[in-house]
């Protein structure tokens, strides 16, 4: 069975026979992939009246655990946006009520962003969904595929992961 990934390359060893095509049949697969997910994610999100911006930034503050707050710096890295975006992005989830600002007790010119009740239940729900719709994603695989298969792109991601980090 073909799929389009398929058809391109063999339509560039047609047409290109002089070039080494084969890296597509990785790398264009994984960027057709990222491309369904994301409209997957989205249609998640929309159900949950949310924008993607605004699920990660409440899932940053989700994953730190009780009373759920952050630094708007540490924020930023956990995203990988700019200051001035965060601010940004804080100000529409304060408006939203689904987060708030709290001055830092231990720096007095600084503030901590926490998730609001209402916050956490809106993430909460979006994020079960979405694990439900990627699990629908996954179910042509079977566990040891699935490994594999998350093995291989984390060999993958290491070094731009690593990269990131010395940025």
């Amino acid at each position: 069975m073909q799929d389009e990934v398929d058809r391109l390359v063999e339509a560039w060893n047609t047409e290109r026979p002089d070039l080494d095509v084969s890296p597509l049949q990785v790398l264009s697969r994984v960027s057709r992939l990222a491309r369904h997910l994301d409209r997957a994610r989205r249609a998640v999100f929309a159900d949950h009246d949310l924008e993607s911006w605004e699920f990660d930034v409440l899932t940053a503050l989700r994953r730190a655990g009780s009373p759920y707050q952050l630094s708007p710096g540490r924020l930023l890295r956990a995203t990988l946006v700019t200051s001035g975006t965060m601010t940004n992005r804080i100000d529409r989830l304060a408006a939203a009520g689904l987060v708030e600002r709290h001055p830092d007790p231990q720096d007095k010119r600084g503030v901590q962003v926490r998730l609001t009740d209402a916050g956490r239940r809106r993430v909460d729900a979006a994020f079960a969904d979405l694990l439900e719709r990627e699990q629908a994603i996954l179910d042509v695989l079977g566990p040891a595929q699935r490994d594999a298969l998350a093995d291989l792109l984390r060999t993958l991601l290491i070094p731009f992961d690593q990269d990131t980090e010395n940025h």
